[in-house]
């Protein structure tokens, strides 16, 4: 079942986020289960929005490489909202 999370990360800065999608190398290749990403800025720092296959491959990958990249960017993931995806639409 697929899943989704919320992160509100307050003091999060655009340049983190930069540096962390640079390090993932997210452009040559997409993590494992993973449906959809989105992230913006909000008033007090960056939000970020991800759907997965499911919770077992979120965790793999939040617990292995986004770890070791958003350590090394300062970065500290917050408790995300999760919702139980029934849908989605994409182009």
């Amino acid at each position: 079942m697929a899943i989704g999370f919320i992160f509100n990360n307050p003091g999060q800065t655009q340049e983190q986020y930069d540096a962390a999608v640079e390090q993932l190398n997210l452009a040559e290749s997409l993590p494992e289960g993973w449906i959809f990403h989105a992230a913006g800025p909000t008033e007090d720092g960056w939000r970020v929005v991800e759907v997965w296959e499911s919770q077992e491959a979120a965790d793999a990958y939040f617990e292995g490489r986004l770890g070791q990249v958003l350590q090394n960017e300062g970065v500290s993931l917050s408790q995300p909202d999760t919702f139980t995806v029934y849908n989605v639409i994409a182009r």
